[in-house]
This record gives C-alpha cells, sequence and structure tokens, in this order.
C-alpha cells in the first residue's frame, strides 16, 4: 500500500453574509449597521481553505447549488489550491449563513442554513472512498448530516487515516461516534454541551477532557479562546497558551482557522501539541482580520508568527 497523505475534508459551504454593528436588534427594530462583507464560509469549506493556505494537500467533499453562491465557492477552492469534490445541484440553494458581529470586541453570533450541502450523504462518502482510504487525515463536523459525518469518520478509521472531528455546531451526539475520534476538538461552549457542565475553570476544562476520552476518543483538544487551548490524553495533559497577532477584529471562522492549521500540521507528522501551536497561531492571525476564509492565513505568515513567539 502506498503511504499515506493529505487531507480530506467532508463539510458543507455556506456564502457568509457578515453584518457588523453595536448589538443584535431585536424583534421588529432595524438597527444601523457599520460594516458588511459578503464571501466564502462554511465550517468544512473553512477548514480546507485554512488547510490549504497553511500548505496542506487538502480535498473537500461537499455540494453546492448552481447559482452565484457555488460559483463562488468554486472559485475559492481554485484559488486557495483545494481540490473540490463538489458535487453542483440544480433546483436548490447553496448553503448560506447570517453573522452578526460585534463591531467593539469582535464577537459573532451565527445562523447557517446548510441548503444543497444539508442533503449530503453517505453516498457522497462513498464516492469519495479511494480519496479517503488514501488521505493521512480525515476531518468533518457536524454541520452536515450526522449519518454522513459518522460514515466518513469510520470508513477513514478503517483504513487507517487519523480522524479529527470536530463536534460543531454544539448538540447531543450517538456515543458511537467517540470511538471513531484520534482527536475530538470542540470548543468551550461545545465541550460543556457534550460534558453536561461548564467549562469556565481549570479544573472544569480537565475534567470535560476525561470525559470525552472515557466516551472512547483518543485524544481531545479543547480550544478555549484567548486562554488557548487544552490537550488531553490518557498520558498527557496541557494547556496550550494562545498567540496574539495584533488587535482582534472578527473572530467568526477562528475555529476553523485553528483546525485547518492544527490538521496540516497533523499531516506533516508533528507532534500534536506542536500541531495545536501551529494551529493556535494560524487562528491569531485570521481574527486580527474581517471575513472568514479570506482572513486565512499563508504558511509564511504562520510560520513568521510561530518564530517571533
Amino acid at each position: 500500500m502506498s503511504e499515506k497523505s493529505g487531507i480530506v475534508i467532508l463539510g458543507i459551504f455556506a456564502a457568509d453574509t457578515a453584518y457588523k454593528a453595536k448589538r443584535l436588534p431585536y424583534i421588529a427594530e432595524t438597527l444601523m449597521g457599520s460594516g458588511f462583507t459578503l464571501g466564502p464560509g462554511g465550517k468544512g469549506s473553512n477548514q480546507a481553505i485554512a488547510a490549504a493556505k497553511a500548505g496542506g494537500k487538502v480535498t473537500f467533499i461537499s455540494r453546492v447549488g448552481n447559482d452565484p453562491f457555488g460559483a463562488m465557492a468554486l472559485s475559492a477552492y481554485a484559488e486557495a489550491g483545494v481540490k473540490a469534490n463538489v458535487m453542483k445541484m440544480d433546483g436548490v440553494s447553496s448553503g448560506a449563513a447570517f453573522i452578526f458581529v460585534d463591531e467593539v470586541s469582535g464577537d459573532n453570533a451565527i445562523i447557517v442554513v446548510p441548503g444543497a450541502a444539508g442533503l449530503i450523504g453517505i453516498e457522497d462518502v462513498d464516492a469519495n472512498r479511494a480519496e479517503i482510504e488514501s488521505a493521512a487525515i480525515f476531518m468533518t463536523q457536524l454541520e452536515q448530516p450526522l449519518e454522513a459525518a459518522m460514515h466518513g469518520l469510520s470508513m477513514a478509521k478503517r483504513a487507517g487515516a487519523t480522524t479529527i472531528f470536530n463536534p460543531a455546531p454544539a448538540r447531543v451526539i450517538p456515543d458511537g461516534i467517540y470511538g471513531l475520534c484520534d482527536f475530538i476538538v470542540p470548543n468551550e461552549v461545545e465541550a460543556a454541551e457534550l460534558v453536561g457542565h461548564a467549562i469556565t475553570t481549570d479544573e472544569q476544562v480537565r475534567a470535560a477532557g476525561g470525559a470525552l476520552l472515557d466516551r472512547g476518543a483518543r485524544a481531545a483538544v479543547i480550544t478555549l479562546g484567548g486562554r488557548g487551548a487544552y490537550y488531553h490524553t490518557a498520558e498527557q495533559s496541557e494547556f496550550v497558551p494562545a498567540f496574539s497577532a495584533g488587535n482582534v477584529i472578527d473572530t467568526t471562522g477562528a475555529g476553523d482557522a485553528f483546525l485547518g492549521g492544527f490538521a496540516t500540521a497533523i499531516s506533516e507528522g508533528h507532534a500534536p501539541v506542536q500541531a495545536i501551536r501551529f494551529g493556535s497561531a494560524t487562528a491569531a492571525i485570521a481574527v486580527t482580520r474581517p471575513g472568514t476564509a479570506p482572513a486565512m492565513p499563508s504558511r509564511a505568515e504562520i510560520d513568521a508568527l510561530l518564530r517571533s513567539s
């Protein structure tokens, strides 16, 4: 068997419509905003672009509509160097997301409609079996149907690929998925949803990491925003501090930037803590820029931040 290489990501594309304002409007209220951007988004799509710009060899599996948003997606993949195994569908729209960005803090709130990507099924995974089974890394999330995510993780696991699961958006997931995860990577909100308790103190973070391993995951990486990330396995537990690359403008896609960088570093054979540092540097640069996919940094930018820190 040839040596495994590359990263395969299953997920959705959604056109991000991002609105910057001082707060969200109340029902029946109209607010004046201070900024607007339109660009490619969706967790899986963002992760694919982040990984490719970070130097990874990336294949992205998804569906889009045969519409202007779908054309935007394919153009973004071509520009970033992502191999797009993406089905174009007639009669259904591409995914789209409403993103509110707080104009002071850069924090965000999101509503996503998967559109065509909501129809992703196990047949999409089966159609890409050769790519998945030859990949070094398989990564997926929960914006597309759960059945497709589980099928992809199971296929990759059987083939000996390293599996990375981002359980986002936060939801209850079946116990059987944990054993398919070499790395489960929630943020603190998602981790709290999974384990059923708050993730505010270091002790609570450690307890959450232990709970995720008890359910079957081989390793847990809990991202903690400005506090950094926590890595937990049966042999090792470590808090990894965050990086700073300047003023935070927009945190939309920060987790996706982290995951794209992390997956790239793991695919290159870096140890997990070093890969977390690489992912953290990727995210630190991304949040200093508006938008999601366009904010993802190049490999040269990531390496420069790592060298200077």
